[in-house]
């Protein structure tokens, strides 16, 4: 006799081996494949990716591309530096005469300016290392100052100036110029005398003057001994040689 577990395992037994012969029996097979369907619509543009890596550079092929555009021009550079003259360049053709212009006025040499002087020494003041001349031959124009022992310019221009002093010692004259306020020691001339004869120094020059300069004759202190007496006497004079223009 059979008991109550082992029916009850040969059921559920008997009744698994029937589904499974059932569901293979029934089951239908796989079908075919579809067709594809139409491409959907293209997406929106993706976010930009990162930089990449440098790529290795290129074979040279030797084949120049073509010129690309030209760029925009850069900011001046700093100037450089000056650099030296050139040589100058062959003379260029004579150019046209001008044309003629028109006849001046006649000149009258008496109104052109005449400034001369020439002054002695008789009684001239003691003091100081001025010569002062002081007894005038000619002052023509009233320009040399026989007080003072000099002359002022009121014409501008070249002036000849000469002196001659006579001496029995010795003595250092110079011709001395006031030029625009700056005095001048323009020449000196000595004599050594150790005899005690008449000896004459004399000197002279061209200055170029203008207006309000001054122009004098100076001593050296300790060689500046003057001859003072009626046998001879000492001499400065001066005149325009030409205005300037």
């Amino acid at each position: 006799m059979v008991g109550p577990w082992r029916w009850l395992a040969v059921c559920v037994l008997a009744m698994s081996l029937a589904s499974a012969v059932t569901e293979n029996v029934c089951r239908a097979p796989d079908g075919k494949a579809g067709a594809a369907g139409r491409p959907g619509r293209p997406g929106r543009p993706g976010l930009k990716g990162e930089q990449g890596e440098p790529g290795a550079p290129g074979i040279r092929t030797g084949i120049r591309g073509l010129k690309g555009d030209q760029g925009e021009s850069g900011s001046p550079g700093a100037p450089g530096k000056v650099g030296y003259p050139g040589p100058s360049g062959p003379l260029g053709d004579r150019g046209l005469p001008g044309l003629k212009g028109i006849k001046g006025n006649p000149g009258n040499i008496r109104d052109q300016p005449r400034p001369a002087f020439s002054a002695i020494r008789r009684s001239p003041p003691t003091g100081g290392n001025v010569v002062i001349f002081d007894t005038v031959i000619t002052n023509q124009e009233g320009r040399y100052q026989n007080n003072s022992g000099r002359f002022v310019c009121a014409v501008p221009g070249y002036y000849y100036f000469t002196f001659q002093v006579v001496s029995k010692w010795d003595i250092c004259l110079s011709i001395v110029s006031s030029l625009k306020g700056q005095i001048r020691r323009s020449l000196g001339f000595c004599d050594t005398n150790s005899r005690g004869l008449f000896q004459v120094v004399s000197g002279s020059t061209v200055l170029h003057l203008q207006q309000n300069d001054q122009v004098w004759i100076e001593k050296d202190p300790n060689k500046g001994r003057i001859y003072q007496g009626s046998e001879v006497d000492s001499i400065f004079s001066g005149f325009l040689i030409f205005p300037s223009v």
